[in-house]
Formats: structure tokens, sequence, C-alpha cells
């Protein structure tokens, strides 16, 4: 049944209509268990509340279709879906819940089985096969029905929000119009614009093998597609220098050197030689180097697939005498795609980007993290989004909730407008705030340092007003090169960033690679990478990589002396005296040498990101000058979910107690051994964060830039004890959820619920 239920399923998620979908599900379960009915139910909306509504069937009268309505809980068929669960019966009528609906003509049938069709925790409708033989359906008969039904609830969910897209447009049902679609919160802002879908360039899957007329002629052809493909990437990474951090700039030029040569170049001019033509060999070597990448279970791997998947369609594009389309790019535009690329991004003109939505990806995938730093509005995981319809369609785009608007009503366009407007006017009193310093209203002084890991970052850090750095990633100067970067490169950039800030700290994160932030160069396979080598664990193993970094910095911070150094992912003693033993080594060869002449060595702190360092902390204050907490993966590690995962992204939450609780045990620790300590990680930058950690007595919070200032307006606004008063009740809350909405309340309260959502 294996091959039965795959070609359901496939054929159904294809259907570009609900109808299409659940005519291909009755007749497909019909066929691989032979049963005398089936129907599926759908859940609706109604003003009553939510109704099963019989949509199609095989085997009741036709007539019953579209009528036959119950709720939640009635019925066979309302109690499978209230209950969640199948339901088995040989004779249907004397089960309790049983309710008959004469115009289904279902009395002549005795034998029922019925399975929720379930998506994301949200029941959809239910799934019924019935028979006129009294009898238990048996396990197998069960079995499918239930791994039909648990694959079906994407499928209907995406087939259903295609129909509605139709029926809105053709006016039908105008209501649908402005029928909201929930995706993740990717980057914060409203945009009204016009939906542009990007979609691949030319399609490698099509193109046949085929044998060459002339072999010279056709390794011509493809080097003159390389010239071309170069010439793009040229003028993409000049088209966005102005408006992207250099290190982003070099992404593109990162595949400008991958055409260049190399295994893509190489393979494919290999099996043009073979006796292939230039479009087959491409086709050959792309889909290799894919099978290698996708195969992995690294994000951050299958993210580089899209990259050369990308690449190979462009130079099949030039290969085919193709001429890239000049594309409109209306004044607002909301760049649509099923998983959008760096170099679609790049593809609209920076001064008409207004807003950015993804089917594919989270809040941390590399599309909302150039978001953020272009300010760009985005929406990602729109899971159920008809990108194939809605290119031209006006949009509107809430980044702060996750939420779009197909088509929006004018109703709905006028609210937006009047919160896009309010929104500019908080902006523009925010900037006020730059000059200013984080001071509580009962004089409690917090301070604001900034988070980045780009050159090009230091001056907006400087302009909002950070009092330093407080996490500089200097894996990111290592992930946008083709190798790693030698000592004296390393040098340049960090005497750069202590220069710009001295005589202001700045806290260096030794390299933290791995996990989702591997370097290409440098490859690790792991079944699960974030419980596996990286971070701290790495470097400590290849002190030749560590040790090169750690003279870098020491020599770059002679004469400034506001180097910091921080260790990321330490879960042990015995690590933190490893890392300090190199840290030792690196300075004597220094003094040595004459790189150095001073022979006080730099603070030394580590990152509190693993739940074994959080009962670590009274030991770890003795070997350390100071803590920083990284919440992004404390928060993963301890509520076991992966923050790139748009699957389990709702339950990913930094405001869970659980989180907090550890928080506060690592603030209270530091006091005790008078250790300085701050928090470097998401929660920092939220309004709500910020409010929950002034309150446990931390006085130091690093962010991006762009936090800054609402950062600054939470903390001006409230007292320390008044923020110790609301904490103290947040700990006593039982989720993330209610955590949330007490903290809200606050704010709103404050008159600042604008820092949380759109408007004043």
């Amino acid at each position: 049944m294996l091959s039965q239920l795959r070609s359901i399923t496939q054929e159904a998620s294809a259907a570009k209509r609900l109808d299409d979908a659940l005519g291909i599900i009755i007749d497909g379960v019909q066929s691989a268990l032979s049963v005398d009915a089936v129907s599926v139910y759908l859940a609706e909306e109604h003003n009553t509340g939510t109704e099963l509504v019989l949509r199609a069937s095989k085997g009741l009268k036709s007539k019953a279709i579209g009528k036959i309505r119950m709720r939640f809980g009635e019925g066979l068929v309302g109690t499978v879906a209230e209950r969640a669960e199948p339901l088995n019966l040989d004779h249907a009528a004397a089960h309790p819940h049983f309710k008959y609906f004469p115009e289904t003509g279902e009395e002549s049938f005795h034998s029922f089985l019925g399975a929720p069709i379930i998506n994301y925790g949200q029941t959809l409708g239910v799934l019924v096969v019935q028979q006129r033989t009294p009898r238990l359906f048996d396990e197998d008969h069960v079995a499918f029905l239930i791994t039909l039904a648990a694959q079906l609830g994407a499928s209907l969910s995406q087939a259903a929000a295609n129909q509605d897209f139709n029926q809105s447009r053709s006016a039908l049902l105008p209501k649908k119009a402005k029928q909201r679609i929930t995706g993740l919160a990717g980057s914060p802002g409203i945009v009204i614009g016009e939906a542009v879908v990007t979609y691949s360039l030319a399609d490698l899957k099509a193109v046949p093998d085929r044998s060459p007329a002339s072999i010279p002629d056709e390794i011509r052809q493809f080097e003159r597609a390389i010239a071309s493909t170069q010439e793009d990437m040229r003028r993409i990474a000049d088209t966005m220098r102005d408006v992207l951090p250099s290190e982003e700039v070099a992404l593109f030029e990162a595949y400008e050197m991958m055409v260049q040569g190399g295994p893509i170049v190489d393979d494919t001019l290999a099996r043009i030689r073979r006796g292939n033509w230039a479009q087959g060999a491409l086709r050959e070597t792309v889909s290799e180097h894919l099978k290698i990448f996708r195969d992995v279970d690294d994000p951050y791997l299958r993210e580089r697939a899209e990259d050369i998947h990308d690449l190979g369609r462009r130079i099949l594009m030039h290969l085919q005498s193709r001429i890239i389309e000049k594309r409109h790019w209306p004044r607002q535009t909301v760049l649509v795609g099923d998983s959008i690329s760096p170099t679609q991004l790049a593809e609209v003109p920076p001064e008409r980007l207004a807003g950015i939505v993804s089917v594919h990806g989270s809040g941390s995938s590399h599309v909302s993290i150039l978001a953020r730093a272009m300010q760009i509005p985005a929406v990602m995981g729109v899971r159920d989004l008809p990108t194939s319809q809605i290119d031209g369609s006006e949009i509107i785009l809430d980044g702060y909730a996750g939420h779009l608007y197909i088509n929006p009503s004018w109703a709905l366009k006028r609210e937006y407008s009047r919160l896009i407007k309010q929104e500019k006017q908080q902006s523009k009193e925010l900037t006020s705030l730059v000059n200013q310093t984080a001071v509580t209203t009962d004089g409690v002084r917090i301070n604001l340092l900034a988070n980045t890991g780009l050159i090009s970052d230091l001056t907006p850090c400087l302009k909002n007003g950070a009092e330093g750095i407080g996490l500089y990633r200097t894996e990111v100067p290592f992930q946008i090169r083709s190798r790693f970067p030698s000592e004296e490169e390393q040098y340049d950039i960090y005497r750069q960033v202590l220069e710009s800030f001295a005589p202001r700290p700045v806290v260096i994160r030794t390299l933290d690679i791995g996990g989702d932030k591997p370097l290409e160069y440098f490859p690790i396979q792991e079944d699960n990478p974030f419980l596996g080598w990286r971070g701290i664990r790495i470097t400590l193993d290849h002190p030749e990589i560590f040790l090169t970094q750690l003279r870098a910095m020491l020599r770059a911070n002679q004469g400034l002396g506001n180097l910091r150094i921080m260790l990321p992912m330490v879960s042990s003693i015995r690590e933190l005296y490893e890392a300090k033993q190199l840290v030792l080594q690196a300075h004597s060869e220094l003094l040595e040498e004459g790189s150095v002449n001073s022979h006080e060595i730099p603070r030394i702190g580590v990152m509190i990101e693993v739940p074994s360092a959080i009962y670590l902390v009274d030991a770890l204050a003795a070997h350390v000058d100071f803590f920083s907490i990284g919440t992004n993966d404390l928060t993963q590690y301890l509520l076991a979910v992966d923050r790139n995962n748009d699957r389990v992204a709702k339950l990913y939450d930094s405001l869970h107690p659980s989180v907090l609780h550890a928080i506060l045990h690592i603030a209270d620790a530091a006091q005790r051994h008078n250790k300085p300590v701050s928090v470097c990680g998401e929660l920092a930058g939220d309004p709500l964060g910020a409010l929950c950690l002034m309150g446990m007595g931390v006085h130091s919070l690093s962010m991006n830039a762009g936090s800054l200032s609402k950062v600054k307006k939470v903390i001006r606004s409230f007292s320390a004890e008044d923020s110790q008063d609301i904490v103290s009740g947040c700990l006593t809350l039982e989720d993330g959820a209610a955590v949330r909405q007490r903290l809200q309340e606050e704010l709103e309260a404050a008159h600042l619920g604008g820092l949380i959502r759109p408007g004043l």
C-alpha cells in the first residue's frame, strides 16, 4: 500500500484547487481499500462557530455534499474531530454519538472508520470510509487511513489557500480577499506593496543528454556562459555595495569565485570532453553537487545547495542564449518566493525593495538576517501561500506578527496606513534618545552595547549610541572566505573594531563555528550538529586555528587595552582551563617576538549558553573575569527546540519560565562573586526581554544597533524597583505566553505598546 499512499499524497499536493484534491483523495482511497463509501468532512468557520461540512463523497448521495454540517463532538464525525483520534465501528448506528442524516442515504452502511486530518496541531477535517457489511476494519485498513490522513493536512491546507485566493480574485467570495495568512515574523515592520514572485531562471531538470556536434564549440559556449555569469555577480555586488555591509556583499563575490574555477567548472568541462553537450554536462554536475549538499542534515549546508542550484540555473540561462529579464520592479516591491536566495534578493533595486515573503525559512535564516540588516520587513515560513497566483497582487506585510493580507479591503489598508504613519513617527521620536544615557527613573545605570560581526556595522552602532561592543562575532570573516583568514587579515579586522570604540570595551568572541555556522572549506558532517563538534570544542581540537586567532586579537589590542575575550560553548571547567592556557601561550609568544609590550592579559569571560554551564557558574567564577548569557542557544538547549526549524518555531520562546529562572540563577551567582554579567542574545534587544532582564539585576545588555533606542526607551520609563516587582510576578507564571502577556500589559500601561507592535 506504500505506493498507493505515495501516489495519493503526491497527486493531492499537486492539485491547484481544493475540489480537485478532494476528488483525488476519495478516488484513491476507494481504489486502495475497496470500500463502499469514502467521504471527506472539512472544518469551516461560520458565524455560529466551527462546523464540519461534508465536502466530497463517493458512496453517499451527492445532494448531501455541502449541506451536511455538524459541530465538533456532534455525531461520529464530530467525535473523531473533537477527540483527534480514529474511530473504528462495526455497527455505527449503535454508538451513542451516532447521528442520522436522511439526505446522505447512509442507512445502508454499517461499518465506519474515521481518521482526523491534522496540520500543525489544527484539526482540518475528518476522512471517513464506510462499508455495508457489518465488520471492524482490519489493521491494514486502519493503518492506511491514519497514515494518509496524517499526510493530507499540508496538501489540503495549500489547496484550500489556492482555491480561496482564486475565489477572492473573481469576487465570488469577497470576504476571502482580506483573509489573513500567517507565517513567522522574520524582520519587524509594516509595508503595503505589490507582490513580485521570484522564480527559477532556467529549468535544469528539463535538459536532456545530447552528443555535441563539436566538443570545442561546446567548451567555448560554456566558457562564454561562465563569463556572463561572472559579470552578473559583479553587477549584483556593485548594486548592493552601498546597501549591504561589505561582508554581505562578499557573498556575491564568493559566487563569482565559484564560477571562475573549481569543481562546478572543472567537472562540467570534463563531462563535455567525455561527449555530453554543455547544457547536459552542466545539469549532471549541478545535480551531483546538489545531492551531496542536500543529503546532509546541517541547515547551513542545505542553504548552500540552493546557492549552487541558483548559479547552475543562471549559467544554463546564458547557455540557452537568454538575456536576464528586465523586470518591472514596483516602487513598493514585496519580493515573494518559495525559498528566496540572496542572489534573487539582490536583483531588486534597493530603493524599491520594501518587503520579503518566503514560503520556507524562519526568523534565523540567512534571508531574515539580511532583511534585518537592511531594515526591511519580512515574513518567513508562510506554508499556505499560493505563490504561483499572487504575482502583481496588492499585499500587506506585517513583520511584527508574521501576517500577510492579499488584496486587502479598503478598510484594512486604511488601518495599516495609519499604523505605518505612527511607526514612522515613533522612529523619529526614538532618535532623540541616541545621546541620552540608559538610566532608570530611580537612577540605576544600564550599559547598552551592540552585537555585530560586520566592519560596516560599526558606524551605525556608534550613531545609535552603543557604549561598546558586547559581542563581536568572529565567525563572519571566516564564513565569507574560501579559506581560513591569516593572522594578518584577522589582525586588521580586530584592530579596526577595537580602534573604532576605544576606550570603550569590545568583547570579541573566539571562533564559534559548527551547528548552524559551518565553513564550506571546513565541512563538518554530523547527525546532530547542535549537540556535536562546535564552538570551543573545535578550536581546542585545532589549536593551530585558535592560536592564530588569539595572536591576532592580542596584537590588535596593543596600545588600546579595550579588548575582552569571550569563549563560546563552554560546558566544563576543563575546556576553560585549556582555552586560558592557549591564551597564555599566544601572549607569551608575542612577548618573546616583541609584538606586544604589555604583560597584562585581557579580561577573559565565558558565554553561558549550554545547560551544564548554568550549574557551573560558581565554579567558573573563580577562573573568569565576566559572564555573558547567550539566550539564543540557551533557550534552544533548555527547551530542546531547533531555533532554525520553522516546524517547531512556535515552541521557541526566550520568555519561557525555565529560561528566566536559568538567567536569574546565573545573575545571582555572578553577583555573589562580584563578576559582571551581560546578556547578548536576542532577548536583550527585545523591549519585553529588556524589562525582564533589568529586573533580574542584569545591568549590561548587548543587541543589534537598531534595537538600542527602543530598549533605552524602556529603561528610562521604569524604575529598577518596579522592574524587580514585575519579574517576581513573572517568575510565578507557568508558561511563556503568560509571561509575555504580563510584560506586554506593563508596557501598554506605560504607553510603550508601540515598541512591540505596530502603532503608538
